[in-house]
């Protein structure tokens, strides 16, 4: 398999994860609770998009709520990744 190919096939991979997964709180809001609070608005937020997008009978979002609810898991990862690299700067 060509390097290219695998690359591609690790990034859709990865993209796949993220879009099954729902937003969770998973920061500790001892050490940052300002971002587990920002987590907890997320789940908040993707919550209210998917109450929105089961009831659809007389909407068509045209898959925006779906895309909506990628980009929450998205920023979700990113306040995680947030946490992570600042508690490892604090280990050094």
């Amino acid at each position: 398999m060509s390097k290219k190919l695998t690359a591609i096939l690790s990034v859709l991979v990865f993209c796949i994860v993220i879009v099954a997964q729902e937003p969770v709180v998973d920061i500790d809001r001892n050490r940052h609770p300002d971002l587990a609070e920002a987590q907890r608005l997320v789940v908040e937020a993707n919550r209210s998009v998917a109450q929105a997008e089961n009831s659809r009978e007389r909407h068509d979002y045209k898959g925006h709520l779906g895309k909506a609810r990628e980009l929450l898991v998205q920023v979700n990862q990113e306040l995680k990744w947030a946490a992570q690299a600042d508690d490892a700067a604090l280990r050094k």
